[in-house]
């Protein structure tokens, strides 16, 4: 082993690990991967960045392109409709007629474009037919893989092995090079779902599909009126003049109101800036246990004659300016997400801009900020010092006169009967629940102000806080509110022409994941509410705004139908209500279908590389308005498009090296004497156990190069072991993370890892088993 082959082991193992870690996207990975092989000199800076010019990884976006054309013309969507519609009610006509309509589609179209387009409609299928979505959801997933093998552009993994053959001088692989041995896997695939398969599939119904009685209304499908309540807000209530927003109903009770009645008139989904009225009835989501707990107690007092004490108090403290840079990497973020609070141990009285003041006390935490936003920060001269060091701050001492900051704080106390007695200053939560800031505690025979969040309160205890009496006055007017033992008939309905619930799941490209809905805004940016959370079967109704999301969930949202649309339009999120989708451009089908004639008329005739047919239709799709240039950019994966183009260059260095060469001697030594079907299938199922853990491209990178040297070593057809590879490298069927496709259906599937690995496994080996029997036959392997 040569010093090259051994850095070329190390980068490829590192990949690897990375890959299956997921500690590092897999993109950054294959960024990675190309400056660790061009610095290395295994290959030269040049050849590293050719991978960002190559055909194959044009062909990939451009049909990325082409499938949204399709996609947002409706053409995909009226095929999967026509087909599903002959289908019947039966689950095994169902299943097979998903599984033959995704594969076809697949053929011509992005996989999980596939998945993602199709699922409202397998999803509005079950409502009707009470079939359980988890008998559904996985056939498609695993259709919209199985039929990407038929043709050249059903999936990057085929153009990358056609671009290999070409680089290794054999010529590459024409359009329909792949149909006949995968358009028979991809039928032995369907035949073993729908005969076989569905069997192994769980009866599971997160949603109560099968249950309910009208299976088209998702209140009764999510049982929604089981965690309904009705509250009333007494007379002369603190909370009277007080918008929705203002009352904290969220943040401290983790309740969502959903209606609200004021004399004859029913206000569905108010917005946050509905004003509450004394005598309003309040339909809520949630549970009561928080304001149970309350008990008619009071947490906090406050000081009627404090101001003289504050000033005292006030002046005591120092008080900092620490101003955002006109480089500050904060700018646009919150100190929420940036942490404010954990990495510089200091409290934020304050913010200020352009000479105004913004937001004061728990305010602040959410609030955007800006370059040259000013936050008032209270703390010891010491406690200034990681600020200092923080290149995105400016800090300086602050001119107290100029602020006049004890105008914004008022001292409450902690009284015998408050639930907070025990507990420490971060358990109380008042920042998070309350919007109160505590900036100190003030306790008999203790100088100064305390202000650290591991201190348990005792009773008696003085707190310094950022705010004003009407903050307090808000936790007392939580604590007023009563419970009506009976819901009023006219809360019956929770939805109108005007309001409606819809499910939402997180799209394959989006920017979410590790995201909390309160980290996002949600309510206040798209004027919706979220009722609940399905994540692997299990529905989550509480505490949903510091629930971390993940590829996969499913949300129910609540709100005016306007903005389910405008959610709809969103490319982190993916409605599966049909009826609140984005409208298609229907009138635009005809000429997104011509267009893609145009582009598969001339590969087939030979008359242009496909690369070039594919970026011709690409602009076409544009130039026709089939989708706007913006809609083109948003269906591009741009994480796959740079995964294969770093990756490349490690395919380079394997070949340059002899790493390839070397790996193949292992290979050959390994299976070499089981004859050449025993190579065939132990390459199988290399490569699919591959794609289990790591990007079927990568995998399809890798494998290559091995596969091409083991066919010259033993005297094989290269064709045929590249084909392996390719049909081997889209077998991501038991793992719910080894594709996009399954990972998107988990959430409204209720499946779990195990159900994955349970029907996956033996579609994988039915799918060994026909490339074993249909590959020599097509391309011989000798």
């Amino acid at each position: 082993m040569t010093l090259e082959i051994a850095l070329v082991l190390i980068i490829l193992s590192s990949a690897v690990i990375l890959f299956v870690t997921e500690k590092i996207r897999v993109d950054v990975v294959a960024l990675m991967v190309l400056l660790s092989v061009a610095l290395s000199g295994l290959i030269t800076p040049k050849e590293a960045l050719l991978g960002f010019s190559n055909p194959a990884v044009i062909t990939v976006w451009a049909v990325f392109v082409l499938s949204g054309g399709l996609t947002r013309t409706g053409v995909a969507r009226l095929l999967g409709r026509h087909v599903l519609r002959l289908a019947g009610h039966r689950e095994m006509t169902l299943i097979a007629a998903i599984m033959l309509t995704a594969g076809s589609l697949s053929a011509f179209m992005n996989n999980v474009g596939v998945a993602a387009l199709l699922l409202p409609v397998v999803m509005d299928i079950c409502r009707r037919t009470r079939i359980p979505p988890s008998k559904l959801l996985i056939p498609l997933a695993f259709s919209s893989l199985l039929g990407g093998l038929v043709t050249l552009i059903g999936t990057p993994p085929n153009i990358l092995i056609s671009d290999a053959a070409h680089d290794y001088g054999l010529g590459p692989f024409s359009l329909f090079d792949y149909t006949p041995v995968g358009l028979a896997v991809m039928l032995a695939g369907a035949a073993y779902m729908a005969l076989v398969g569905r069997h192994l599939l769980p009866v599971r119904d997160p949603a109560g599909l099968t249950s309910a009685a009208d299976p088209t209304d998702l209140g009764q499908l999510y049982n929604l009126q089981e965690g309904i309540s009705a509250l009333r807000l007494p007379e002369g209530s603190a909370l009277d003049g007080r918008t929705l927003g203002e009352s904290r109903l969220g943040s401290a009770l983790d309740l969502h109101v959903v209606s609200l009645r004021r004399g004859e008139r029913n206000l569905l989904s108010p917005d946050p800036q509905t004003i509450l009225k004394s005598g309003d009835q309040l339909l809520v989501k949630g549970d009561l246990d928080r304001l149970a707990a309350l008990g008619g107690q009071r947490y906090l007092d406050y000081e009627e004659e404090s101001r003289t004490v504050v000033k005292l108090l006030f002046d005591e403290m120092e008080l900092y300016e620490v101003k955002l840079g006109p480089e500050s990497a904060y700018a646009g973020r919150n100190l929420r997400r940036i942490e404010f609070r954990s990495r510089f141990g200091v409290n934020v009285l304050a913010l200020w801009r352009r000479g105004t003041m913004r937001a004061v006390g728990a305010q602040v935490t959410d609030f955007p900020l800006k370059t040259g936003d000013v936050l008032l920060v209270p703390c010891s001269h010491d406690a200034t010092d990681a600020l200092r060091n923080d290149p995105n701050f400016e800090v300086s001492t602050a001119d107290k006169e100029h602020y006049r900051c004890e105008d914004l704080l008022i001292l409450v106390h902690v009284p015998e009967v408050s639930t907070f007695v025990g507990k420490t200053l971060a358990e109380t939560h008042l920042g998070d629940a309350f919007g109160l800031t505590v900036l100190g505690i003030a306790r008999d025979g203790t100088p100064g102000l305390i202000a650290r969040s591991d201190l348990t309160l005792e009773v008696g205890d003085i707190m310094l806080v950022a705010g004003g009496p009407e903050d307090l006055a808000t936790v007392h007017g939580l604590q007023e509110l009563e419970v009506d033992s009976q819901l009023p008939a006219e809360f019956g309905e929770l939805e109108s022409y005007r309001v409606g619930l819809a499910e939402v799941v997180l799209s394959p490209r989006t920017r979410l994941v590790g995201r909390t809905l309160r980290g996002l805004h949600f309510r206040e940016k798209y004027g919706l509410t979220v009722l609940a959370i399905l994540r692997q079967g299990v529905v989550m109704r509480t505490n949903l705004r510091m629930v971390e999301l993940r590829f996969g969930d499913a949300l129910l949202v609540y709100g005016r139908r306007e903005r389910l649309k405008i959610l709809s339009r969103e490319p982190d999120f993916l409605v599966l209500s049909e009826e609140a989708e984005e409208p298609l451009r229907f009138d635009k089908a005809p000429v997104a279908a011509a267009v893609m004639a145009m582009v598969l008329v001339p590969v087939i005739l030979g008359w242009l590389p496909i690369y070039l047919a594919a970026v011709m239709g690409a602009t076409l799709m544009v130039l026709t308005r089939c989708l706007t240039m913006d809609e083109a950019y948003h269906f591009i994966e741009w994480k796959a498009v740079f995964l294969i183009a770093g990756m490349l260059p490690l395919g380079l260095a394997l070949q340059k090296s002899g790493a390839a060469h070397f790996l193949t001697e292992g290979v050959v030594s390994a299976v070499g004497g089981i004859g050449p079907l025993g190579v065939v299938a132990a390459l199988y199922i290399v490569t699919a156990l591959g794609a289990q853990v790591m990007p079927t491209a990568a995998v399809a990178i890798l494998m290559a190069p091995i596969a091409f040297n083991t066919a010259q070593d033993l005297g094989l057809s290269p064709y045929a072991l590249l084909m392996t590879v390719a049909l081997s490298a889209s077998a991501s069927f038991m793992s719910p993370v080894a594709h996009p496709a399954n990972v998107l259906i988990m959430g409204p599937g209720g499946y779990r890892f195990a159900d994955y690995i349970k029907v996956g496994l033996p579609l994988t080996l039915v799918c060994l088993a026909v490339v074993l029997l249909v590959l020599p036959l097509v391309w011989p392997l000798s």
